[in-house]
């Protein structure tokens, strides 16, 4: 664990995310699935959200990010889920009729002020 710097803040917060298919469908596979992780990884990327470790399983995905302290749990998903879902939905347009990917299983939260 590292700590981060802003103009005017140390900070180390974490926080470990899993989210689940609806009705946990095993739809997460091959090609979905590659397209899913390069999706989550440009939207961190985007809202300068680190990845430390992620997974994505057949029926829901794991990551633990490390994000700056402007950003609510709520709002790292909610950025993370639309656009992925967005994008999935129009790419493989089979999964908008199962409209699976809406659920979020459970959220921990993790913070380490740093100082």
């Amino acid at each position: 664990m590292e700590y981060r710097y802003g103009s005017h803040t140390v900070y180390q917060i974490e926080y470990h995310f899993v989210w689940v298919t609806k009705y946990r469908y095993k739809v997460l596979r091959g090609e979905i699935a590659e397209r899913v992780r390069k999706l989550v990884r440009q939207t961190c990327e985007s809202f300068e959200i680190r990845i430390i470790r992620g997974a994505v399983s057949k029926d829901h995905v794991h990551i633990l990010v490390s994000a700056p302290p402007n950003l609510a749990p709520s709002e790292i998903m909610r950025r993370i889920k639309g656009r992925t879902a967005n994008y999935l939905f129009e790419e493989f347009p089979h999964l908008n009729m199962l409209k699976c990917l809406l659920l979020i299983k459970s959220l921990a939260r993790h913070i380490h002020p740093g100082g």
